[in-house]
């Protein structure tokens, strides 16, 4: 309403003027009445497409360039080297065939040549300087989701920083704060590139432990794959582009990663909503705490104790629980067609915990 408010005096002002100029002045009004309607509408950045960038969604991912991953396990520790008080590390974006179980294997736009991208993890105060060089067929950028970045490293194209072109290096450099659980991943085109595995966990450790403190510490990204007649396109919650393979840390069960732990210690598992769909994520055998979320730790009156969690796209939540029965114990997605692998139970988002004595 407001809009048809603002545009109604334009309108009427315009089709009097209409009335009483030549064929070349009305085609000019025309064009102005045309460019009212378009600065009247709400812009948010990175959401306008043509048909083309439609048409660029629905193409497979490109296997330009492609080569067999070197690792098989993602977002591992990342080595850093010191430059005076600076931690600096190193990333390269790359396509790499990526396993997501056996005998099904994906084509992934990575860091590093690894889904999820290698850990980047440091203690709340250091300065981090990260070089990274695309290596992929289009550009990219790389977001800080939830890290307190200056404004020019904050990874928007075209707003904070100019893409990164194929062949093109970039530095990012920040204090890392404050502490929490968050993660990295384009914010170029990220419809697709997200889709197609570009991201990675980061941690701030705080500067005084948490006591008391896990005795395991896991970090678990969940995201979704569409895989058709052996191509790989970027999954989307709209017709026809469904995903048909769910994975944890890039793998869907039975290869999602088998979390080991003695009876009587705490687990602190960091869960990250990466990729486009919600995901109610359950426990068998004991009940968990959450304890931070997006970063930020929950105060010890407000904390829930639960056993499903809604991990929305963008969310993390540190869950904590002490491990009081041996066994082996499901985490799992509680919409139980993401338990499936392309239609086929068990798979995709399950793991097992087991618990020894």
């Amino acid at each position: 309403m407001r809009k048809i408010h603002y545009l109604f005096p334009i309108i009427i002002a315009s089709l009097f003027l209409l009335t009483a100029c030549s064929t070349q002045n009305k085609s000019e009004i025309l064009n102005v009445m045309e460019s009212e309607d378009k600065l009247s509408a709400t812009v948010t950045p990175g959401t306008m497409t043509t048909s083309s960038d439609n048409n660029h969604m629905m193409q497979p991912i490109s296997v330009e360039n492609i080569q067999n991953a070197s690792e098989e396990i993602g977002g591992q520790p990342l080595d850093f080297r010191l430059e005076g008080n600076v931690k600096v590390f190193e990333l390269v974006t790359k396509p790499v065939t990526w396993q997501i179980i056996q005998d099904v294997f994906a084509t992934a736009w990575t860091y590093n040549g690894t889904v999820p991208g290698p850990m980047i993890r440091v203690t709340e105060g250091d300065v981090v300087r990260i070089l990274i060089k695309n290596e992929l067929p289009e550009p990219t950028t790389i977001h800080w989701h939830g890290i307190a970045v200056p404004n020019a490293m904050d990874g928007i194209p075209d707003i904070t920083q100019k893409p990164i072109l194929p062949g093109e290096t970039f530095t990012y450099e920040f204090i890392a704060q404050p502490a929490g659980t968050y993660m990295y991943h384009s914010h170029y085109e990220g419809d697709v590139q997200v889709s197609a595995g570009l991201y990675a966990p980061f941690i701030v450790d705080p500067k005084e432990p948490t006591s008391p403190a896990p005795s395991v510490d896991v970090n678990l990204m969940i995201s979704e794959w569409l895989l058709r007649d052996g191509e790989t396109f970027a999954a989307m919650p709209m017709a026809g582009m469904e995903p048909n393979y769910f994975t944890i840390n890039g793998k869907a069960f039975p290869d999602t990663e088998t979390i080991n732990v003695k009876k009587g210690q705490l687990v602190r598992l960091r869960l990250a909503g990466i990729g486009q769909l919600v995901h109610p994520i359950h426990l068998h055998g004991v009940p968990f705490t959450i304890v931070a979320t997006d970063g930020h730790p929950v105060p010890k009156a407000a904390q829930l104790t639960k056993d499903t969690v809604l991990v929305s796209p963008g969310e993390r939540y540190d869950i904590e629980f002490i491990a009081t029965e041996s066994g082996q114990w499901l985490l799992h997605c509680h919409i139980l067609h993401h338990t499936t692998n392309n239609n086929v139970e068990p798979g995709g988002l399950m793991l097992i915990i087991n618990v020894t004595d």
